[in-house]
């Protein structure tokens, strides 16, 4: 087997990241399918910042997406992470914990402030997220919100929105 490989998406990977995702959600209990759209409406409106693939033996077998969020109705130079997506039958070989390092790297490396996600705690602990005090997301259990920031400086406080094509 080739060595996992994380590059930067391209404009011929669209349609496999769109089915990468698709089968990643399919039947996940907090899923109502979106993920797929969401990714399409962030990259139309050129809110996709970060859109990284896994690419192992000639196919593409992972994505990470990030987009800005605002913090109490401002940016702040925070990101939102997500969706995390590895082929069903490529779960559970390291996929996903690479793309997450390769997409923080990437945000610290463009000067972001921090990065948030809704997740398991258990799996995203893992990579420094966790809940901070006065970053709020309503309407999920504050436990699955979680935050990662990349400076000293206090994150900010308030209401955390992610991009309207997390709504569509």
């Amino acid at each position: 087997m080739n060595q996992l490989h994380i590059r930067p998406e391209t404009t011929g990977d669209v349609e496999v990241v769109r089915d990468v995702v698709t089968q990643a959600f399919a039947g996940v209990e907090h899923s109502d399918g979106s993920e797929p759209a969401i990714v399409d409406a962030l990259r139309d409106v050129g809110a996709l910042t970060v859109s990284l693939v896994a690419e192992q033996d000639g196919e593409v077998t992972g994505h990470v997406a990030a987009s800005p969020v605002s913090i109490g109705g401002t940016t702040a130079g925070w990101y939102g992470i997500g969706p995390v997506a590895v082929r069903p039958d490529r779960q559970g070989r390291g996929i996903g914990s690479l793309l997450m390092e390769h997409v923080l790297d990437t945000l610290r490396g463009a000067g972001a402030a921090g990065a948030v996600l809704l997740g398991e705690p258990e799996f995203y602990t893992r990579f420094g997220f966790r809940q901070v005090t006065g970053l709020v997301y309503p309407g999920v259990p504050a436990e699955y919100f979680l935050a990662l920031p990349f400076t000293e400086t206090p994150p900010p406080t308030g209401e955390v929105s992610y991009h309207t094509a997390f709504s569509q």
